[in-house]
């Protein structure tokens, strides 16, 4: 019985020892033939497109949005009331300086105005008729004083009824170019009422801001580019004329004002526009395309491609290696490096994001991310 016991003792044992063994041989195994598999290549490369680091020329500058405005541009309207009596003026024309735009009716004040010269040519009458009478002592200094008095006191009527009826005729106050007539021939106008739309185009300003940050860079006489969507293959280039002397204490902005010549009148007062102004003096920045750049929250990095060893067919092994960067100004697709690369370096412009460090990478630049430092939208995007 203690026979048979130890038997079935030996033969669990011996099992358990298979079983173990089974275990034991698997994993190493499983680990001979990953080794064999990293040693052959490993996992498979990932495919990235790729460019190398170049010194570009770089024009620091200010960019910045503004308004366009006019020089001088009013709502002509009316200091009295009146009925239209004839519109002298053309929707859109050019008129200068005093040009006569519209007529009221004038009748009752023209008549109005010539009795009260009639009675001035009397006042002024009797008034040289005292003065003489006075020369001989024939009336008092009071009487020759009082028919004085009244002599003024009938001119300045005169005076005051004259200007009723000059601004019965409403002229430009300055030249420029009308807008769209508000008033028709008959209508009754009141004080303040919109005659017509008047702007000087020519030239016209444009008022942009800059961030405080910048007053030391900017001054008085300053050129300017201004680019409108309006006109996307043309530059308009201009000057600061003036600058606000306080920042605005809301935004720590500074207010500035531009002259743009406007002789074939293509800009217009309200447009948008994105100014552009040129500080300091050019210099070359190593430029690469921001599609490079993996923005984290311990750094940005930049993967760097390098060239570790050749495979068993002669083939280049190439892996991708993060580097820490420091980013400087962008323009446009680019953005400047102030650390991390030098010149002639193999980095990763896209597909970035698959890479871990020690990635293997393959090589496809068949479709290259935008790399311009003045992009332009396409002209099918609506």
């Amino acid at each position: 019985m203690k026979l048979a016991l130890n038997k079935r003792m030996i033969i669990m044992l011996v099992g358990v020892a298979i079983l173990f063994g089974g275990i034991f041989g698997y994993h190493v195994f499983t680990a001979m033939m990953f080794k064999k598999f990293m040693s052959a290549g490993g996992y498979p490369p990932e495919t990235v497109a790729v460019q190398k680091t170049k010194l570009e020329p770089w024009q620091p500058k200010i960019s910045t949005v503004g308004t366009l405005k006019s020089r001088n541009g009013v709502d002509v309207t009316t200091e009295i009331t009146g009925l239209v009596k004839k519109i002298h003026f053309e929707s859109g024309a050019q008129v200068k300086r005093d040009d006569l735009l519209v007529e009221l009716n004038a009748d009752s004040d023209i008549a109005q105005l010539q009795s009260l010269e009639a009675t001035a040519a009397l006042a002024k009458a009797t008034y040289e008729r005292d003065k003489a009478q006075y020369a001989i002592n024939g009336i008092s200094k009071a009487a020759l004083e009082a028919s004085e008095a009244d002599l003024k006191s009938k001119e300045a009527q005169v005076k005051q009824q004259a200007a009723v009826v000059a601004k019965k005729n409403i002229r430009a106050p300055f030249s420029g170019k009308l807008g769209i007539s508000a008033i028709n021939d008959g209508q009754y106008m009141n004080p303040g009422d919109k005659i017509v739309s008047l702007q000087t185009l020519d030239p016209i300003l444009i008022d942009f801001h800059v961030p405080q940050k910048f007053v030391s860079e900017v001054r008085v006489g300053q050129k300017i580019t201004v680019t409108l969507d309006s006109y996307p293959d043309q530059k308009f280039q201009g000057k600061i004329t003036s600058m606000d002397p306080i920042v605005n204490l809301s935004t720590r902005n500074l207010r500035l004002e531009a002259t743009i010549s406007n002789r074939d009148g293509k800009l217009i007062p309200g447009m948008f526009g994105n100014v552009e102004i040129q500080i300091g003096a050019a210099k070359n920045n190593l430029t690469i395309p921001q599609t490079a750049i993996a923005y984290n929250p311990y750094g940005d990095v930049v993967y760097v491609v390098k060239v570790d060893e050749k495979s068993e067919k002669g083939h280049e092994i190439m892996t991708a290696h993060p580097v820490f960067v420091t980013v400087g100004e962008t323009r446009g697709d680019q953005v400047a490096i102030l650390k991390g690369l030098e010149e002639n370096m193999m980095i990763v412009i896209s597909g970035s994001h698959k890479l871990k460090n020690g990635s293997r990478v393959v090589i496809d630049n068949t479709v290259l991310p935008s790399n311009e430092a003045a992009p332009t939208p396409p002209d099918d995007i609506e």
